[in-house]
Order: structure tokens, then C-alpha cells, then sequence
């Protein structure tokens, strides 16, 4: 069975979690060029935890990599020269002591860089390297949801894989603390001249979004989700498969609780049934090319 991942129960540690993934994202978005839907600035979960991509070095003296080691639970900083720099991750140690680290060692290694310390997209303002109250660190807990992650990044690639327009990889947000990968109709959007930076430079694409999120203060269970962009009136009033899945009104997405996937049979077969089941709701009524809307059910099939 695949772990639990309650958010009431890690509360802290995740915060502290997501806090010390925003220094990472900090970083992408300041060094690496600039992409659609803010690509750049996206992070990955691989065997280790949460990475960046290679990233400039500001010195331009080659390219750095900054890890969270969600397995030997410590930040890693590496320069494509072979030095290495790791600053652990420890039960009381506070986000701003870690920031302070990670970017010391960014700067050792590769040269000056600046970010902005503040939080984006969570509910607390200090910035990440003033930061004391967020000092919570359970390896056990961190152990269970990395490997809860780790299985809902596979259902997220699975899913993706046959898709034959242009998609994300199965990216891991540090602003929302999620893994999520949208598969783009080719279409643009305007957004309105009043949305945020972020909406303005993530929704200019008719997209379907597929994520996972190990719960927050607004909703506090784990979960995967889904929506579409920009999405049609009524767009929330099918019922999907699984049956467990539902529209949540509150958050205008559907979902599928963690604990409903988890306990099935099949676990992977229920997630992937979910995602599937979405898009497909999502391109007939949003009007994507139905050649285009196949290729995600592997039509016509991938070679091999």
C-alpha cells in the first residue's frame, strides 16, 4: 500500500519542507533563461528529492545544481567543476539558518547572487532567510512523502507520456508546493490586464493541468487535482471515474483524495484513470482537436 500523508498529522515539517523548496525555486527563477509559462522556474522531483536543473552559474564559471536530499536529508549544491557543498537538513534547524547556508554555498561555488527572500503563494511573509518559526524537520514524515511524491510523479508521467502536442514535464512548483504537468492545445489565451505575474505568464495557453499535492490549509488532505484552462461554464458538473473523484467547488478543480487511490487495488491504474478521465472531459468540452485529444490515449500508439 502506498504511504499516508496527512497534512494535519506533518503540518510542520511540511511547511518547513516547502519553505526550503522556495530558496531553490528563488534561485531557478533568477538564473536560468527565462521560458513560457515560467518554465524555468520550475523545479523537478528525481531520486534524490527536489532539484533544480543545471543552472548558470552566476561567475559564469559553468553550471550548478541545488538539491534537496530528501533521502540523506541535507541541501546539496554542485558545480559542473566537482566542487561540492551540502548543508543538512536537521529536525530544529530554522529555514532561515538553512537559506542563509544554501545561499553562502551558491555564492562559494559559482559567484554573487541576489533573490528576493520573500514566500510566494503560502500564507506567512518573512522572508525565507529571516525565517525562525519554520524550524520542524521529521525525517520519518519527509520519508512519507517523498515516497507518496515519488509514486504520484509516475502516475503524472504515465499519463503524459503518449501526448504528441506540447506538454511540461512533470513538474514539482515550489510557489504551491505541488507536482503538476499540463498538456498545452496550441491555442493562446489572453488573460485579463488585471491578473498577477503569475497568472499573466502561466495562462496565456489553453491547457489542461494535471497535479498532486500533499494538502494544505485550504484543503487538508492529499490529493490529485485537476482543471482546465480557461475552462467553460459547467465545466465541474461531470461525474468522472473513478467514482471517488468529485468537483470541488472551493478550489474549481476536481479531485481525487489520496487516501481513495492509496487503498485501491491498483493504486497507479486508479490515479492514471483519473487523469485520463479529465482530459478527455476537458478537451470535448473545451474543443481541442480530437486527433490531438486522442494522442494522450496512445492513438495512434507510440512506437516501440
Amino acid at each position: 500500500m502506498w504511504p499516508a500523508v496527512n497534512y494535519e498529522q506533518w503540518r510542520e515539517t511540511c511547511d518547513t519542507l516547502h519553505a526550503h523548496t522556495q530558496v531553490l525555486g528563488k534561485l531557478a527563477a533568477k538564473l536560468a533563461p527565462p521560458e513560457p509559462q515560467l518554465q524555468h522556474a520550475a523545479l523537478r522531483l528525481t531520486a534524490r528529492g527536489w532539484e533544480t536543473l543545471p543552472l548558470p552559474a552566476p561567475d559564469r564559471s559553468g553550471s550548478m545544481v541545488v538539491v534537496l536530499d530528501l533521502r540523506a536529508h541535507e541541501a546539496v549544491v554542485e558545480h559542473s567543476g566537482g566542487r561540492t557543498a551540502r548543508v543538512p537538513l536537521t529536525p530544529h534547524r530554522s529555514v532561515g539558518a538553512v537559506t542563509r547556508d544554501v545561499l553562502a554555498a551558491v555564492r562559494d561555488l559559482g559567484g554573487p547572487v541576489q533573490i528576493d527572500p520573500t514566500p510566494q503563494e503560502v500564507p506567512w511573509s518573512v522572508p525565507l532567510d529571516e525565517d525562525r518559526e519554520h524550524a520542524t524537520y521529521d525525517p520519518a514524515q519527509v520519508r512519507d512523502y517523498f515516497a507518496a511524491a515519488t509514486q504520484a510523479a509516475l502516475v503524472l508521467a504515465d499519463y503524459r507520456a503518449p501526448y504528441r502536442g506540447r506538454s511540461t514535464p512533470v513538474n514539482a512548483w515550489w510557489g504551491s508546493f505541488d507536482l503538476a504537468v499540463s498538456l498545452f492545445s496550441g491555442r493562446t489565451v489572453e488573460p485579463p490586464s488585471s491578473a498577477g505575474f503569475i497568472v499573466r505568464n502561466a495562462g496565456d495557453a489553453q491547457q489542461v493541468e494535471i497535479g498532486w499535492w500533499p494538502g494544505d490549509g485550504r484543503y487538508g488532505h492529499a490529493a490529485f487535482y485537476a482543471y482546465a484552462h480557461p475552462a467553460p461554464e459547467g465545466f465541474g458538473s461531470l461525474a468522472l471515474s473513478p467514482p471517488a473523484a468529485r468537483w470541488d467547488g472551493t478550489l474549481g478543480e476536481y479531485v481525487l483524495d489520496w487516501d481513495d487511490v492509496r487503498t485501491a487495488a491498483d493504486p497507479h491504474k486508479v490515479a492514471l484513470e483519473f487523469a485520463q478521465s479529465v482530459f478527455r472531459h476537458a478537451c470535448a468540452v473545451c474543443d481541442w482537436d480530437p486527433a490531438l485529444a486522442s494522442s494522450a490515449d496512445s492513438i495512434p500508439p507510440p512506437i516501440v
